[in-house]
């Protein structure tokens, strides 16, 4: 029995494969320009063809392993891609066919958020990094977001935050304040009542002791006269610090020794011969000197 390869090499089986070509039409090779394509459905076909080549290389360019080279190769090629498929979209735009522009795909990073890349590398806008691309020395780089600096706050931002509540006016606004203040007031202004009550009880028995000459109880007065020493002894106490400090002031610390009376006295008449001496010549006063000598000698 014939194997398959002696099969295919038969006279016949080459007569059949030769008249299947022939019915071919012949591969068609897609326009250079997209504005030489007059038919949309051409131009249709075309861009098909081109997401189909992009899908390829797309689904290539995910193997780490092929280097960086033939990576970036690839990227390129497909960035080429995109711009002829752009430049078929629109065409078919132009023929009246749909807008494709609008359900474009966008430029993601490592973690598939869309980030937007105008111009990087110096490539020209519109340049995208697919697949393994991404984590190329270089780009890397683009995708990585910089870290949050923590601004400062300065006084202005401080203060503007600033409102009525941080004061405490609108404390009683919610109700639980009131509910709370309440029942602490009533007891405070009965506490108050009562001991303004006591006082004026023991003052009215003061002055009826007084007006009767009686005796009055010595707690009674001091309960009564408390206040006003309170004030006394006050006063006085302020008095004393402020003569304190006006001492202190008026304190006069010498940290070397003093001259006393004499020692000056001493002092300013030795100072007085010398201007006094200084005033002459030696010649003048040799003169001086002979003429109160010759006086001395005449009164003698």
């Amino acid at each position: 029995m014939a194997r398959n390869e002696e099969k295919a090499q038969s006279m016949l089986n080459r007569f059949i494969t030769m008249k299947a070509e022939e019915k071919k039409k012949p591969k068609e090779r897609r326009p250079y320009l997209a504005s030489e394509c007059r038919d949309l459905a051409e131009a249709d076909k075309w861009r098909q063809q081109i997401m189909r080549e992009i899908g390829r290389k797309v689904a290539e360019i995910q193997n780490e392993g092929l280097g960086e080279h033939r990576l970036r190769d690839l990227n390129d090629e497909i960035n080429k891609l995109i711009r002829e498929k752009t430049h078929w979209e629109r065409r078919i735009l132009e023929l009246g066919g749909p807008n494709y522009t609008r359900s474009s795909a966008k430029m993601t990073d490592l973690e598939g958020n869309i980030v937007d890349v105008p111009n990087p590398g110096g490539r020209g806008p519109g340049y995208r990094y697919f697949g393994a691309a991404k984590k190329l020395p270089g780009v890397k780089e683009l995708f990585e977001k910089p870290p949050e600096l923590r601004k400062r706050r300065t006084r202005y931002d401080i203060y503007r935050r600033i409102d009525a509540s941080y004061y405490g006016y609108r404390d009683e606004e919610d109700g639980i304040l009131v509910k709370l203040e309440g029942p602490a007031e009533e007891k405070m202004r009965a506490a108050a009542l009562e001991d303004w009550l006591e006082m004026e009880k023991i003052k009215k028995e003061a002055r009826r002791a007084v007006m009767s000459g009686e005796v009055a109880e010595v707690g009674a007065v001091s309960k009564i006269l408390f206040e006003e020493e309170e004030d006394v002894v006050e006063e006085e106490r302020k008095k004393e610090r402020e003569r304190d400090e006006k001492e202190k002031e008026l304190e006069f610390v010498a940290h070397v020794p003093l001259p006393d009376v004499e020692e000056i006295k001493k002092k300013v008449l030795e100072k007085k011969k010398m201007d006094m001496l200084s005033k002459y010549t030696s010649s003048e006063l040799l003169e001086e000197l002979t003429e109160a000598k010759t006086l001395l000698n005449i009164q003698r």
